[in-house]
Order: structure tokens, then C-alpha cells, then sequence
């Protein structure tokens, strides 16, 4: 196994039409159908990186930016933006384009934390990130912020953990009623 690679080594894109079948009620392509290409492309990033089978552990924040319509081109581009012991964490940028008038939007961006298998399905360890641009240690620096964030949020809710009285005050500017 190598010990570094570099994202350009394991990048990833396809582009995809988008079709009557991938719509939803509101007729604009289905976010469910445009999370499987994600998944599926953070997957193929990932299995590049690391040469073996991952599965994806988590997905950090899916925000839809814009719709996404029937008849465009959707391009899906991955590269990895960290690398821990046995886990990578991929970015995965989603565009679409009008084939009319070749307008492009951003769609979405989301960052898929995926773990390398063995062939027993135990975790195993994967080639570090090789960074050779500022670019890439802004991605690597930032990818270390949101597992500490996530990590807090996870602790800080737990129910062992959770002081009910800090937030009762916050909640009363909310739309819900409390009756405890």
C-alpha cells in the first residue's frame, strides 16, 4: 500500500441526464435519486483512494440549493479531502446544466466520511493525503472542524448529558409548546 496519494489520483466525475423517471410530484428531479449518485460517487472516490471495498459511515449537511430539472446535465465531481486511520472523508460537489443554453448551477455540496473493509469487513487502514495546494489544506483543516463539531453535538445531546434547563429558555422562541 502506498504510504500518500495525492485527491487528483483518486478524483472522480459523471455526468448523467436526467430523465421523466428521476422526477418527483413537483416534477423537478427527485433529491433521493441525486443522494444514490452521490453515495455512489463518493464510493468510487473512495475505493480509488484507499483500493478496496468502503462503506459510508456518514454524511455531513445535504443542503439542495437549487432544483435540479428534467432534461439537464448533472455532473457529480469527488475527490478526498481527509484521510484518517481507516476513514476518509470525501467531498462531493453536484452541478447541473441546461443543455440549451449551457447555464450551470451549483446544486449541492456535501462531505461522505467512507470506510475502508477488508475482506472480513473489518475496518482497515487507508494511504494518507498527500496535500500540494493551500486548496487542499483548507479542505483537510476544515474536514477537522466538522468531525470535532460533530463529535460535541453527538455528546452534547446525549440524554446522559442533557441539561434541559439550558435550552427551555431558547425553545419558548419556537414553534412548539412544552408541557413537562
Amino acid at each position: 500500500m502506498e504510504k500518500f496519494k495525492t485527491s487528483r489520483e483518486s478524483k472522480v466525475s459523471i455526468t448523467e441526464l436526467m430523465l421523466p423517471a428521476h422526477s418527483n410530484f413537483g416534477g423537478k428531479v427527485h433529491g433521493g435519486y441525486i443522494l444514490n449518485l452521490m453515495d455512489q460517487i463518493a464510493f468510487a472516490c473512495a475505493s480509488k483512494h484507499s483500493r478496496s471495498y468502503c462503506v459510508t459511515a456518514s454524511v455531513n449537511k445535504v443542503d439542495f440549493l437549487n432544483p435540479i430539472e428534467v432534461g439537464e446535465l448533472v455532473t457529480l465531481k469527488a475527490s478526498i479531502n481527509y484521510t484518517g486511520r481507516t476513514s476518509m472523508v470525501v467531498g462531493v460537489r453536484v452541478e447541473s446544466e441546461n443543455i440549451t443554453t449551457g447555464k450551470k448551477k451549483h446544486c449541492n455540496s456535501s462531505y461522505f466520511t467512507m470506510v475502508s473493509k477488508d475482506i472480513d469487513g473489518k475496518s482497515m487502514p487507508v494511504p494518507g493525503l498527500l496535500v500540494t495546494d493551500v486548496q487542499g489544506v483548507r479542505r483537510f483543516a476544515r474536514s477537522i472542524q466538522r468531525k470535532s463539531e460533530a463529535s460535541s453535538r453527538t455528546s452534547r445531546f446525549d440524554s446522559s448529558n442533557f441539561k434541559v434547563d439550558e435550552f427551555l429558555e431558547g425553545l419558548a422562541k419556537e414553534n412548539v409548546q412544552i408541557d413537562l
